[in-house]
């Protein structure tokens, strides 16, 4: 059997645009944006970045799994997980009667050819999407036009003899998915690095200061099957999960290269070392203008809105904190008073930790007297009605 695959909706996005509103829509993140991003209530001053919430992508995935659910209302419709980052976004299209392969007793092996599946934002991996084509049933695939363009270019560096190097958390899905399509290139591979650290180790291998079991210590979870360092590091062609930091991977990037012009010299560096731009715009767009308000005001806190799974949100939430004290929270109901918030460290360095074990509590967060300044910001996956919410509630606080 092969599946029916939608890509460009559903042709119902005036059917849904109603609910859409009522579910995320927030009228005080329009008057916010209406007053030049600037709200002031009482002695709070909240200054919202230019650039936040929901991208393009995201808001095109959760319009198609909305179009889904009214396109085939007699038929089982599936997720294969998260559509994005955001638990209220995931938990309003469980209550709408979509179900998560990812749970529990879920299972590719039970759909049939009358089942409709929503492939995520983040996209799928080679071998789940075959599985998927194997059952027959129709596919709705969400996946970002980015995270496509990174695909595109990890195909490219594999078909040429490149190992793909991909700057990315190993066990997130957008980054599972990219490191599976080197592997449709004939003896493709590919290799995860998480930071700074440890491309300072790749490089340490490449460049003969370390040996081959210290390399394996740390990247035996993260590379291709059958990867073998001393052949698969010659020729290497780096990406991003589209929502790392972006000087990160700059920085990541010009060791790699540094470390190749070493072991090769620079005139053949291009035979051994590729690169190409995949931070996608909007998670660039959302760091640049968290930075710049942070440059041209000066504040008492930031406030960063988001799921905690959401590596963009973290990735906003470690520039704030460089700057200032910086909460990292999921909702509105992490400001539980003036006193308390649940909030995530913006330097916490798991890998993933999508639920609460990774929330603190930290007391006398907000200034007792005087005004108070917040800046607020809010990661691509969160919708305005969070932020909205969780404002107000600030303001509560600030106001009590």
């Amino acid at each position: 059997m092969t599946a029916t695959v939608f890509r460009k909706g559903l042709n119902l996005k005036h059917a849904v645009a109603g609910t859409l509103a009522d579910d995320y829509h927030s009228e005080l993140i329009e008057q916010i944006k209406n007053s030049d991003f600037i709200w002031q209530d009482g002695r709070l001053i909240v200054h919202l970045a230019q650039e936040f919430g929901f991208c393009y992508g995201v808001d095109r995935a959760v319009d198609y799994a909305y179009q889904t659910c009214v396109r085939f209302p007699e038929s089982r419709v599936f997720l294969t997980g998260e559509i994005i980052h955001n638990p209220k976004v995931n938990t309003r299209l469980r209550d709408a009667g979509v179900s998560f392969l990812s749970d529990s007793g879920q299972s590719v092996e039970h759909l049939t050819k009358s089942d409709v599946v929503i492939l995520p934002a983040f996209g799928v991996t080679i071998e789940l999407l075959e599985q998927l084509d194997r059952r027959g049933c129709t596919l709705i695939d969400t996946t970002c036009g980015s995270v496509l363009n990174v695909w595109k270019n990890v195909k490219r560096y594999t078909e040429d003899g490149f190992t793909a190097v991909i700057h990315g958390k190993v066990h997130h899905e957008e980054t599972r998915a990219t490191a599976s399509q080197a592997l449709l290139a004939k003896d493709g591979h590919y290799l995860v690095i998480l930071d700074r650290k440890e491309a300072e180790l790749l490089c340490d291998f490449i460049c003969d200061r370390i040996g081959i079991d210290q390399f394996e210590n740390t990247f035996r979870e993260a590379c291709s099957p059958g990867f073998v360092p001393s052949r698969d590091l010659k020729r290497v062609g780096l990406a991003n999960q589209t929502t790392m930091l972006m000087s990160e991977s700059l920085e990541i990037g010009e060791l790699i290269r540094d470390a190749m012009v070493d072991r090769y010299g620079h005139n053949v560096l291009s035979e051994h070392y590729r690169a190409f731009e995949t931070i996608c715009s909007a998670t660039q767009d959302r760091q640049d203008a968290i930075t710049t308000l942070l440059n041209t005001q000066q504040f008492d806190l930031a406030i960063v809105i988001g799921g905690y799974n959401s590596s963009n949100t973290r990735n906003l939430a470690r520039i704030c904190a460089d700057s200032l004290p910086t909460f990292h929270i999921a909702d509105a109901d992490c400001l539980v008073s003036e006193n308390e918030i649940r909030h995530r460290p913006a330097n916490k360095r798991n890998q993933e930790g999508p639920d609460n074990s990774s929330e603190v509590i930290s007391r006398n967060w907000l200034p007792s007297a005087g005004a108070v300044s917040v800046a607020v910001t809010a990661g691509a996956s969160t919708p305005d009605s969070i932020v909205g919410d969780a404002i107000s509630r600030l303001s509560t606080f600030a106001n009590s």
